[in-house]
C-alpha cells in the first residue's frame, strides 16, 4: 500500500484551530530546497488555522535541530516542529545524522519543560525531517507528488496541542 493510499484510507481527526497557540519552527539551512518549500508548507497551515505567533528558529543542518528544539521549549512555545532533509550519500554520515536527530527529538519530546518551579508541562516536538535516498524522494514531499510533509507536521502539532480524547467504556 502506497503512502498515499494509506493515508485516504485510514481515519484522521479534525485538523483544531490554532488560536492562541505560539509554534516554534526549528529549520535547517541545509538541503535549502527542500526545507523551505516544507517551512511554506507548514507555516500555510498555521497562519490558516489561526495560530498567535509561529517563530522560525535556523539552524545550520539537521543536527543542529536538536538544541534549537530545546531552546525553543525552553522559550514556552506550545509545540516545536522540526524541518530538515537528510539525503543518503556515500558514506556513514547519513546514518550518523539520522541516528542522532532521531534520538534527541524523540528524547526532548518525552521530557517534561520545568519553568521557575511551576508545573511540568509537555511540549509536543515533531519530527518533520525528511531522510531520503536521493533528492528526488525529497521533492516528491516537498510540494510534489506525495505532498508537503511540512504540511501534515504542522497538523500534527495542532493536533497534538489540541488532542481530542474519547473515553470508551
Amino acid at each position: 500500500m502506497s503512502t498515499i493510499d494509506h493515508v485516504t484510507s485510514s481515519y484522521h481527526s479534525e485538523v483544531p484551530a490554532a488560536e492562541g497557540l505560539r509554534i516554534g519552527i526549528a529549520v535547517a539551512e541545509w538541503n535549502s530546497n527542500i526545507t523551505e518549500a516544507l517551512l511554506e508548507g507548514a507555516k500555510s497551515v498555521l497562519h490558516a488555522r489561526g495560530a498567535a505567533e509561529v517563530v522560525i528558529f535556523r539552524v545550520p543542518g539537521a543536527f543542529e535541530l536538536v538544541n534549537a528544539s530545546a531552546r525553543l521549549r525552553a522559550q514556552g512555545v506550545d509545540a516545536v516542529i522540526a524541518i530538515g532533509c537528510v539525503v543518503r550519500g556515500d558514506t556513514a554520515h547519513f546514518d550518523y545524522i539520522c541516528q542522532g536527530v532521531t534520538s534527541g527529538l524523540s528524547v526532548l519530546n518525552a521530557q517534561p519543560v520545568i519553568v521557575e518551579s511551576k508545573e511540568p508541562r509537555y511540549v509536543p516536538v515533531i519530527f518533520g525531517v525528511l531522510t531520503t535516498e536521493d533528492m528526488g524522494q525529497a521533492e516528491e514531499r516537498a510540494g510534489g507528488r506525495l505532498g508537503n510533509k511540512g504540511v501534515e507536521a504542522a497538523e500534527t502539532a495542532l493536533k497534538m496541542c489540541r488532542p481530542v480524547c474519547i473515553i470508551e467504556k
